[in-house]
Order: structure tokens, then C-alpha cells, then sequence
């Protein structure tokens, strides 16, 4: 996709993202986005194409750091419900308390145990969410090797993008098929019938920052809807279903 196809097309979708914003504070919809994936995946880019032109009173980012030594005492998902969304708000998560499942299980920042708990407790938590009358979805970024290793090059290079470099990031490599697995016992385990898991390709940044919004627009309701701008491709993002291995439509 060229760059002015891009903008061109960036920007109808956005108006769609205002209609819908307009919706859910009108009619008080509670919405909220989680955005995991590995390194360098484009978490923060699709974000931002997101939140561009939508309300900041109503809607919020959330992207919380390392927890407090008070918040490591609490119970797990106590940290993540205070960001949830009231009533006209969207709320988009940038990771989320799937760290569990991923970093912090390849990195042993939890134990056995704690790893364990989390892997059972999550469905009722999201189950909970459900029930709250939330739109809720779940999307996982995934990256080719290859392209994650030009990415974290160029982070590395780019005086701008300092801050986006970690120790964690420099595993990411080292630790692939690590990362690798702990996906894969996560899909298997948390993509439920009331907040599947939806994986979108991001090895072209652009095509995945249209194709996740059309997905996501097209599977909510709001006034104004334009249909036909919203038909997305399949094969960029899908939900998480197991023949999604046998027809190499996840990065190993």
C-alpha cells in the first residue's frame, strides 16, 4: 500500500472511529481494546492511529509499568480493574494483564504457581467483563522473526525511539521460541467464546493498521455505520482457531 493510499484510506476510518466514538458517548457504551504482541510488533503505532482523532475526555491509554511492591501483595487483576471503562468510555490497553502469560512466564518475573492461578482465573475475570455489558476485544500482534529483528535494529539506531529500548528487549530474539510457546498455551487457554483471541499480521505496518480497524469496526455497531469502507482481509487478521498452525497463518 503506497502513502497516499494509505492516508486516503486512514482518514475515512477514522471518521468511522468518530462516529463510533460519538456513539458509545451518546448511547454510554463501555468499550475497551487490549493490544498484546511481541517486541516491536507495532503496539503503540495501531494505538495511536486509533486514538488520533477521537475524544481524549473519553477516551484512554493504558500501558501500566513495572507493579509496586504493593501492587505485586494484591491480588493480580486488582491492578488492571481501576482502568477499566465507566460508562461513554473507550479504553485501549497496551499490554494487559497478559503479561502473565507472556513476559512475565518467559522472563520468570512469576513462578509456577502464579503463572498457574492466573491461566485458570482469567476466563472468569473476562467472563466477569462480559457480563459488565463490555465490548471487549482482544487482539495479538504477530511478527516474523525476521521483521522483528529489523525493527529492534532500527528502535536501536533511532535517537527518537530511546525510550522504547528495554533489557526485555534485547531477548526478544534470544528468547523467541520461549515467547513462541508461552502464545501458544495462551491462545489455547484464554481464547473464549465471549472474548476470543484475534491475531492480525503486522509485518506491514500500514496494511495492519487498516485492516485492524476495519475488523474492529465491523464487528460493532454505531450510527452512520459505512459498510462497505469496513471489509477487511482475512488472512491479515482472523480469529484464533487451532488450523491457524496447519495453515502457517501464526509466526512459528
Amino acid at each position: 500500500m503506497d502513502k497516499e493510499t494509505y492516508k486516503k484510506t486512514l482518514y475515512n476510518l477514522q471518521v468511522e472511529l468518530v462516529k463510533f466514538n460519538k456513539t458509545v458517548i451518546e448511547q454510554g457504551k463501555k468499550v475497551f481494546i487490549l493490544f498484546e504482541g511481541r517486541d516491536a510488533a507495532g503496539k503503540d503505532g495501531i494505538i495511536k492511529r486509533f486514538c488520533e482523532h477521537l475524544s481524549p475526555r473519553e477516551v484512554r491509554i493504558v500501558a501500566l509499568g513495572t507493579p509496586s511492591d504493593r501492587e505485586k501483595s494484591a491480588w493480580y487483576f486488582q491492578r488492571y480493574v481501576p482502568h477499566l471503562p465507566v460508562s461513554g468510555e473507550i479504553v485501549l490497553f497496551n499490554r494487559s494483564w497478559y503479561n502473565r502469560a507472556g513476559v512475565e512466564r518467559v522472563m520468570n518475573f512469576c513462578n509456577e504457581a502464579e503463572y498457574l492461578k492466573f491461566m485458570d482465573e482469567v476466563g472468569n475475570f473476562e467472563h466477569m467483563l462480559e457480563r459488565a455489558d463490555m465490548i471487549f476485544f482482544k487482539y495479538y500482534l504477530d511478527i516474523s522473526k525476521q521483521e522483528q529483528a529489523k525493527r529492534l535494529k532500527a528502535r536501536k539506531d533511532n535517537p527518537l525511539k530511546q525510550w522504547k529500548m528495554s533489557p526485555i528487549d534485547k531477548k526478544a530474539q534470544e528468547m523467541w521460541k520461549a515467547y513462541s510457546e508461552a502464545r501458544d498455551a495462551m491462545f489455547a487457554k484464554t481464547s473464549f467464546v465471549y472474548s476470543p483471541w484475534y491475531i492480525a499480521h503486522c509485518d506491514n505496518k500500514r496494511n495492519t493498521h487498516i485492516q485492524v480497524i476495519r475488523h474492529f469496526l465491523s464487528h460493532v455497531s454505531y450510527q452512520g455505520k459505512d459498510e462497505e469502507k469496513l471489509i477487511y482481509d482475512p488472512s491479515i487478521v482472523f480469529e484464533f482457531d487451532t488450523a491457524c498452525y496447519e495453515k502457517d497463518l501464526i509466526a512459528p
